[in-house]
C-alpha cells in the first residue's frame, strides 16, 4: 500500500530545507483540484517574506490571503508520476468519483455549506495535514526558519475544511494569528 504521508514528507523536508530567504513567515501548502482543467487534484509549496507583504499588520488580508503572496510555487502533485500516485492511493483507499460533489449533501436545511469539497479533497486535506504537523514534529521547520512558523494549508477559497486543516497541522497555536484573520475576513 502507499503512504501518501511519507511519500509527501520526504518530497517536501528538502524543498523547506533548502528555503533560506530572510523574513519568511508563513509557508503555503496549496491543496486545489483544477475543476476547469480535466479535474486533476493538485499540491503545490510556498512562503512569504515580510518584505513581500511590505511588513503590513499581523491580521491583513495581504499578509495572508495567498491572492497577495508572490506565488513562486513548488509543485508536489501535480505531475504524471505524483498523480498516479495520488489515484492509486485513492483506489487503495475505496476513495472514488474523484473530483465529483454530490450537491444533495452539501448544504443543511438553512443553505449553510457543508460539504467537504469534490471526493478525494478532505482526505488529501488530512494527508497534508499529517505532513505539516510532522513537519514541526520532527523541528524541519524550526531548524530551518529558526522558529516555529505556520504552515497554512488551502484551497483558493480557503474553506472551512482548510481552516480545519491548518489548525490540525500546526499545534501549539502556531498559526493562531492566521486563524484570526481569517475568522475576521482579514480585518486590516
Amino acid at each position: 500500500m502507499i503512504d501518501l504521508t511519507d511519500y509527501l514528507y520526504n518530497k517536501i523536508e528538502p524543498i523547506i530545507e533548502s528555503w533560506d530567504e530572510e523574513g519568511i513567515y508563513a509557508l503555503s501548502f496549496l491543496v486545489h483540484t483544477n475543476e476547469g482543467s480535466e479535474n486533476i487534484p493538485t499540491f503545490a509549496i510556498s512562503y512569504n517574506t515580510e518584505e513581500d507583504c511590505e511588513y503590513s499588520s499581523q491580521l491583513s488580508e495581504q499578509r495572508w490571503n495567498y491572492a497577495f503572496w508572490r506565488q513562486d510555487e513548488n509543485e508536489i502533485i501535480g505531475d504524471e508520476e505524483s498523480t498516479t500516485i495520488l489515484l492509486q492511493w485513492y483506489k487503495e483507499n475505496g476513495i472514488k468519483d474523484i473530483g465529483y460533489e454530490d450537491e444533495t449533501l452539501m448544504y443543511d436545511d438553512d443553505y449553510n455549506y457543508i460539504g467537504k469539497g469534490p471526493n478525494g479533497f478532505y482526505e488529501r486535506l488530512q494527508i497534508v495535514s499529517n505532513v505539516a504537523k510532522r513537519l514541526h514534529g520532527n523541528k524541519v521547520i524550526s531548524n530551518t526558519f529558526k522558529r516555529e512558523i505556520p504552515i497554512i494549508i488551502h484551497d483558493l477559497e480557503y474553506s472551512w475544511f482548510s481552516e480545519e486543516a491548518t489548525k490540525n497541522g500546526n499545534p501549539n497555536g502556531i498559526a493562531d494569528i492566521f486563524l484570526e484573520a481569517l475568522r475576521q475576513g482579514f480585518p486590516e
